[in-house]
């Protein structure tokens, strides 16, 4: 890693150079969100990860506030980046379907910024996801431009489209264009870690020297794709360090506000598309003019919902009439903070691609779930459908781990978790003694009153949304209840995890 090392060292450098904020203080700050692609908490250096090395996000983090419970609303990308951007739920949002587009009545945050702030607003990178795919499978016509239902090109300023490498020019280009005396806006998207992992080898670790999560088992398959997976995230901070390097060369490093955090969690068992932790639990990492302290971090449960209110305050600007989120402005400026009690994540269906008679795919899933400090409840809409990871099925680890759960040789709980079928309907996790979430609780007469707090909160949630999916009862059909009984025999169990 040596090379690597190098350049992150000549990047540093600059960025840590002395700048000369471009607006006075009382002006409004600069906004500047980075987006990673399948990122999963914790694997940023300042999380105290082994496996990665991130020097530029891990400088950006000693000075501002990092966020160990950041939550995106949805394990996938076109739903969680329509939460970040409206304040609101996917389901709210009516973005739980991946190739739909962010409706027009559907206020994206940026335009507030740009209509009641007075901002220069963009968007770069990698795609942003919200102006609907074009699933040709289903017809040759191009139907969301026929109908006028493509608008991302009437919400910001600046619209174009990069790989990685090409960000920090493509943003260069967009401060270039703004009118002199305007703060500015811009959402920034990398591809990294998403698949393929492709970075060069100077980024990649040794297999041998990483730390295996526990919800992985450790076999040869894991470790290859674990080191190129933290491969994708070493590269990543090059590319960081290559817009932050602009900032400053500019003089405007310390009038922008930068948020850094990922879209939905990695892709690999137990990640993205699944409500466990590493689906939705993704790094955030907060700098910028008025921060209290430096080289912070919270604990405090943040939604995905969140990140609209609290950028719009910063701005000195309303939350939207139909935003759900809740600012987290007071907690980084040291004022007054009522922390949230719970958080909500939903899952639908991955992919674009229609329904085949073989359901039975990761592509079609629904789910919803509510997560407390300590407690987790998952309600599983589609539990017919075995587990599958998301863009990651046929990879080394997930068939390696197949075929040690064939060979009967894999951990019971891995084996629980992963292979019942059908799932349980209801899951409950302890996340103090059980981190990992592999002991399913739901049922528990024990545990029975944390249960019926979460579904309450859950159905809560699911009625103010105006979800579409039935609401949890109160009949648990978990890992510990039988169903109804059917005539004289008792009917199987239901799955367990």
């Amino acid at each position: 890693m040596s090379r690597y090392l190098l350049t992150v060292v000549v990047l540093l450098f600059t960025v840590t150079g002395a700048s000369h904020a471009e607006t006075k203080p009382n002006d409004k700050p600069n906004i500047l969100i980075l987006l990673s692609d399948d990122h999963s908490y914790p694997f940023v250096g300042c999380y105290g990860n082994s496996n990665v090395r991130t020097p530029t996000l891990d400088k950006l983090a000693s000075e501002g506030m990092r966020f160990h419970r950041y939550f995106t609303s949805c394990p996938q990308c076109v739903p969680s980046r329509a939460a970040l951007m409206t304040g609101r739920s996917p389901v709210a949002a009516r973005m739980t379907r991946f190739s739909a587009p962010l409706p027009a009545d559907e206020i994206a945050f940026p335009e507030l910024l740009r209509s009641q702030g007075n901002y220069y607003t963009g968007i770069c990178g990698r795609s942003f996801h919200l102006d609907g795919s074009n699933p040709k499978a289903i017809h040759e016509e191009d139907l969301l431009a026929k109908l006028n239902m493509r608008t991302f090109k009437d919400r910001v300023d600046f619209l174009q489209g990069a790989g990685d490498a090409a960000v920090a020019t493509t943003f260069a280009s967009f401060l270039d264009a703004k009118p002199e005396g305007k703060p500015f806006f811009m959402w920034a998207n990398f591809s990294d870690p998403h698949h393929a992992w492709n970075a060069p080898s100077e980024f990649r670790p040794d297999p041998k020297s990483l730390k295996v999560p526990s919800h992985f088992p450790d076999l040869p398959g894991t470790r290859e794709q674990l080191a190129d997976y933290c491969a994708e995230v070493n590269r990543l901070d090059t590319s960081v360090a290559s817009v932050l390097k602009v900032l400053t060369d500019r003089g405007m490093l310390d009038s922008t506000i930068i948020v850094f955090a990922g879209d939905n969690g990695m892709a690999m068992p137990h990640g993205k598309g699944s409500l466990y932790d590493p689906g939705s639990n993704v790094p955030l990492i907060v700098r910028g003019p008025g921060i209290k302290k430096l080289g912070s971090e919270t604990s405090y449960l943040i939604s995905g919902e969140d990140i609209a209110p609290t950028l719009l305050e910063a701005a000195g600007l309303k939350p939207g009439a139909k935003m759900s989120g809740v600012s987290f402005w007071p907690l980084l400026i040291g004022e007054a903070y009522t922390p949230r009690k719970y958080i909500f994540v939903e899952r639908g269906p991955h992919g674009s691609g229609p329904v085949t008679p073989d359901i039975k795919s990761s592509t079609y899933d629904l789910s919803r779930c509510v997560r407390s400090d300590r407690f987790k409840f998952i309600y599983n809409c589609t539990p017919w459908i075995p587990y599958s990871p998301v863009d990651s099925a046929q990879g080394a680890l997930w068939n390696e781990t197949t075929a040690a759960h064939k060979a009967g040789s894999l951990d019971p709980k891995l084996s629980q978790t992963y292979f019942s079928s059908p799932r349980p309907v209801y899951e409950l996790y302890d996340l103090e003694s059980d981190p990992s979430e592999l002991t399913n609780l739901a049922g528990q007469e024990k545990f029975a009153e944390v249960q019926d707090e979460l579904r309450v909160a859950l159905i809560e949630k699911m009625i103010v949304d105006f979800d579409y999916l039935p609401l949890p009862g109160k009949s648990v059909m978990g890992a510990n209840e039988e169903k109804p009984r059917q005539g004289k025999k008792n009917a199987k169990k239901i799955g367990s995890r």
